[in-house]
């Protein structure tokens, strides 16, 4: 299987955590785009059209109150949409739910299909947090939007995958459950893998890959 992927990691000292990564996704580590510092230069003076945006989104970017890409986004979003493998580093309110988020919604605008991308977060409120702001960028398009994760409900759960969402969002125990055991549920159709938090997901990865 290959997917696009998105990795956000600490500090790059995570280079077993990335190359475990880039072994389940990639052909090779060249496929990768990365950076270890985002500085203003060409991409400074950047909008969200000018970065290859389709109009739904760039409406519903006006409407939620983004004026202007930040520094992820600019740095992160052309290679994104060019299909590349982005690992990126940014602070915490820095903007990169929507850095990932645009990108997917925009190729599932393309491509509508079910089951499309899955996005790893290390804690619940993250998890909803990230399906609240894809929820809110993708309006125009009707995605729909599953959260899996621990302390609730399995049934309940279960129901939502079965009902085919667009992006599972997901803590990686409660996803490796629910790939475990639920009946019918598989990533075999992903085309977007993103770790919010690669160096907390590693127990996922490993069984990813097995």
């Amino acid at each position: 299987m290959s997917v696009r992927t998105w990795a956000s990691v600490k500090s790059f000292e995570s280079s077993i955590a990335l190359q475990q990564l880039l072994e389940i996704t990639m052909s090779g580590p060249e496929d990768a785009s990365t950076s270890k510092s985002v500085s203003p230069g060409p991409t400074s003076n950047a909008t969200f059209k000018s970065l290859g945006l389709i109009d739904p989104l760039l409406e519903a970017l006006d409407s939620l109150g983004f004026k202007k890409p930040t520094d992820i986004q600019s740095e992160a979003l052309p290679h994104a949409l060019e299909g590349r493998d982005i690992i990126g580093i940014a602070s915490t309110g820095s903007g990169k739910t929507a850095a990932f988020a645009l990108p997917i919604l925009q190729k599932l605008w393309e491509e509508p299909k079910a089951l499309f991308a899955c996005v790893l977060a290390p804690t619940r409120e993250l998890a909803y947090q990230i399906s609240e702001q894809i929820e809110a960028l993708g309006s125009a398009m009707g995605v729909r939007c599953a959260v899996v994760i621990g302390g609730m409900d399995m049934p309940t759960q279960q129901i939502a995958l079965a009902k085919r969402p667009h992006i599972v969002i997901g803590t990686p125990g409660r996803l490796l459950d629910h790939l475990e055991t639920t009946k019918g549920f598989s990533l075999r159709t992903l085309k977007f893998l993103v770790h919010t938090f690669l160096s907390r997901n590693l127990f996922f990865v490993e069984k990813f890959r097995s």
